[in-house]
């Protein structure tokens, strides 16, 4: 089920949800933003501190799977690479001889045959978590994680966000923030959680057209399994381009 991006009347604490309560890296129940903003700004928090990630989650959301779930899920992920590894090398090895382009053609359905088996075992395992991603430079990263949070406390956007910690890589390598939603499958709340994004004005735009720059949506699976940019099975390491989801009809 989407999450709702409103809030119920009930204020009570008791109502409310954080996986991160009692976590130094976290913003906790009752805490307000601001304060939580303030001990924690993303630009000067060290690693060394709290770690690489500082979390805020939506408190009218629902819990999402343990870590036994994901430990469950990412072993069953984990197979069907390997055998996409194994019939790959297959192929290969008895087309030694032939076009590059030929082999390509014979590996490609089989690696989208995984992931599209990868996302299916996500679905039945309950794992279905995703994020689009933000890459703000350092010197513009406290007040984007600051829109980010605040609407993401008010219940605005997703389940959480989280944002990367200082590093010691000094500025000229952007922050990464990550804006969660429940389910990677359900099309109306990534796109409206996206859409909500542009109207916070956190979709950046290229200084000589103007045009909107597009941002990545990740399943969580995905992370899990380190299909990065330079993963061996050549899987493209995101699930949607912004542009296409704003072209969704749902």
């Amino acid at each position: 089920m989407a999450l709702s991006n409103t809030q119920p009347e009930s204020s009570d604490p008791k109502t409310l949800y954080n996986p991160y309560e009692g976590k130094i890296y976290a913003r906790q129940l009752g805490e307000p933003v601001t304060t939580f903003l303030k001990l924690l700004p993303p630009l000067t928090t060290q690693r060394s501190y709290v770690g690489e990630w500082i979390f805020i989650a939506n408190p009218y959301g629902s819990e999402r799977p343990a870590g036994e779930e994901w430990a469950r899920n990412n072993s069953a992920c984990t197979v069907i690479l390997s055998d996409f590894m194994t019939q790959r090398a297959a192929i290969e090895a008895s087309m030694e001889n032939k076009p590059r382009g030929s082999v390509t053609r014979k590996v490609n359905p089989l690696r989208e045959k995984a992931k599209t088996a990868i996302l299916d075992t996500a679905r039945k395992n309950g794992c279905t978590d995703g994020k689009w991603m933000l890459f703000p430079m350092p010197g513009d990263v406290n007040r984007v994680w600051k829109i980010v949070a605040t609407a993401t406390a008010k219940s605005e956007l997703g389940t959480a966000a989280k944002v990367a910690t200082e590093d010691g890589q000094g500025d000229r390598t952007p922050r990464l923030i990550c804006v969660y939603t429940e389910d990677f499958g359900n099309r109306q709340d990534v796109k409206r959680v996206l859409l909500k994004l542009g109207e916070l004005g956190l979709m950046k735009r290229d200084k000589e057209s103007g045009h909107e720059m597009g941002i990545s949506y990740k399943p969580d699976v995905f992370t899990y399994l380190d299909i990065t940019g330079t993963n061996k099975w050549g899987l493209k390491p995101s699930l949607y381009q912004s542009k296409e989801v704003l072209a969704w009809t749902v």
